[in-house]
Order: structure tokens, then C-alpha cells, then sequence
């Protein structure tokens, strides 16, 4: 066994050798490689980004209840506390027609025209904010029953285009669980193709190492090695080009956010996500130069 993990340990410490010998076509099968699993990995931190977003907003999901013009704000309050009773409502304000006019009038421009008024024509409002985990039909039997009531204006509900962004996220991704199998698939070629040309240029001593008695294991190690190296060096380089761009667009996205009156910050590949990336960077390195050896390496017999 040490002898076993000895000659592991060689082979995997000599293949690095032999890429940098050649530092110019290493790095730049290394770049293509990055580049290819960056892509979906960029990807991947706009959906958790564009998910952090919108759950961020949470008003997003409230809705507002108009009484009739001049409804006593008892009623109002009689509603609220109903809501409130409600499993599936978080928190129910009431905006009295009163509050309603003082910040009509505070806004500004309309003070003029507020002051000539003999009576307040709003009406009072309820601000109503569900449950996060509540589904939005519920949401829409509840308006709708709320609406039917005679003393109940208008119910002021808007969710339709948060579901639409939910649907576009979920697209979005199936997207990328795609253009990463398509990436992946193509980093495979890409190290198969490096490996093969490795095979053809080290023939002779492949037919010379076969003709001593080496077996097939052994030949076949030091290309394993080489495309291991090759999907690791890519997968951190993709984590490296990830950063890279969060750090380069962080700082913009928190000065528009901050206009708009937000804190959103840029979030980053979690744990996990960086882990799948130069996992599935090793593993393509690895499948590569596996069919690249299973295919090329057997055709290669000494000639006695």
C-alpha cells in the first residue's frame, strides 16, 4: 500500500511538472476551462441574487382595503381586528382619512386645494401584509371575499407580476442547469483533446514503458493526473473570474440601490455552489482524460 500511494504521489507531483513546462498551452486550456464553468456559475449568482431581491421586498405582497367615503372609522377598525384573527395575515394598519390628508398635504402642491375642501374626501384605508408562506390564491379568495363587502370600496391587490418573476427565475434556472451540462460536456472535450494530444506525442514511450511489461493502470495514471489538475486549476480559476466580477459590479449595484432608498448588497456563491463548481471542474477534468486514455491508449500496443 505505501509503495501504491508512493507511486500515486509521484505521478500526480510529475504531471504537475509537465504542465509547467509547457505554461502556455496549461494556461490557456486552464483559461478556456475557467471560463467555460464561470458562466454558469455567474449565472447561478444572478438567480440568488435576482431570489434575494424579490424576497427582500417584502410590501411587495401587501394589499390595501379602501372603505366607502365617509364609513366611521369603527368599521374600519372592526376589519382590522377580523384580519388580524387571520392565520394567514402577519399585520393590519389602519390609515384613518385624517392621516390620509395630512400626508396628502405634507407632500406638497396640494395644500392650496386641500384647504378649499369643505369636508375630507378620502376614505379610511387598511394596509394589510400576509404571511410570507401564504399562496397567492389564497390571497386572491380573500380579497375578493373583503370586496364583496358593502361598507369595502376597493381591495387594492398586486401580485400578479411577483408571480411572473418567480416563473422567470425558475426558467431562468432550468437555464442554467442546462448551459452548465452543456459546459460541462464541453470542458470534457476540451480535456480529452488536450490528453490526446499528450497520448500521440509521448507514443514511443508509451510503446517503449508496454514493451518493459507496464500494464495499462500504469501508463494510464499520469494522464488521469494531468486532467485532474487541469478541472481543479479551472474550477478555482471559474471561482477566481466569479469574484472578480462581484467586486467589480458590487460597488454600482450599491450606489443604485442606495438611490432608490434600499441596502442591497451582491450576494456570492455560497459554500455549496463553489464546491459544485470545482467539483464539476474535477470531475470533467477527470471524464475527459478517462475517455481520452480508454479510447487512444489501447491502440497503442508495442511493436516487438
Amino acid at each position: 500500500m505505501r509503495q501504491w500511494l508512493t507511486r500515486h504521489a509521484q505521478n500526480c507531483i510529475a504531471s504537475v511538472g509537465r504542465l509547467v513546462a509547457r505554461p502556455g498551452g496549461s494556461l490557456l486550456t486552464v483559461a478556456v476551462i475557467g471560463v467555460a464553468l464561470a458562466l454558469p456559475a455567474g449565472l447561478n449568482v444572478l438567480i440568488r441574487n435576482g431570489e434575494a431581491l424579490a424576497g427582500g421586498w417584502e410590501s411587495v405582497r401587501d394589499f390595501s382595503i379602501y372603505l366607502q367615503p365617509g364609513a366611521e372609522l369603527s368599521a374600519a377598525q372592526s376589519i382590522a381586528a377580523e384580519l388580524q384573527a387571520n392565520k394567514n395575515i402577519q399585520a393590519v394598519e389602519v390609515v384613518t382619512a385624517d392621516a390620509a390628508l395630512d400626508d396628502l398635504r405634507d407632500s406638497g402642491g396640494f395644500a392650496g386645494v386641500l384647504d378649499s375642501l369643505d369636508n375630507n374626501p378620502l376614505p379610511h384605508t387598511l394596509v394589510v401584509r400576509p404571511t410570507a408562506d401564504v399562496p397567492a390564491n389564497i390571497l386572491q379568495q380573500l380579497a375578493s371575499e373583503l370586496g364583496e363587502r358593502p361598507i369595502v370600496d376597493q381591495v387594492r391587490l398586486d401580485t400578479d407580476w411577483v408571480a411572473r418573476l418567480n416563473a422567470l427565475l425558475d426558467l431562468a434556472r432550468r437555464g442554467i442547469w442546462l448551459a452548465a451540462g452543456l459546459l460541462v460536456g464541453a470542458v470534457i472535450v476540451i480535456v480529452g483533446n488536450t490528453i490526446r494530444l499528450d497520448i500521440e506525442n509521448q507514443r514511443a514511450e508509451i510503446e517503449v514503458a508496454k514493451l518493459l511489461g507496464a500494464t495499462d493502470a500504469f501508463v494510464r495514471r499520469p494522464f488521469l493526473y494531468t486532467g485532474f489538475w487541469f478541472g481543479l486549476t479551472g474550477g478555482l480559476l471559474a471561482l477566481a473570474v466569479v469574484a472578480i466580477g462581484l467586486a467589480l459590479i458590487g460597488g454600482p449595484v450599491a450606489e443604485l440601490s442606495a438611490l432608490y432608498g434600499g441596502s442591497f448588497r451582491l450576494l456570492g456563491l455560497d459554500g455549496r455552489s463553489g464546491l459544485a463548481v470545482v467539483g464539476g471542474g474535477l470531475l470533467a477534468g477527470l471524464g475527459g482524460a478517462w475517455i481520452a486514455v480508454a479510447r487512444h491508449l489501447a491502440a497503442i500496443q508495442p511493436k516487438v
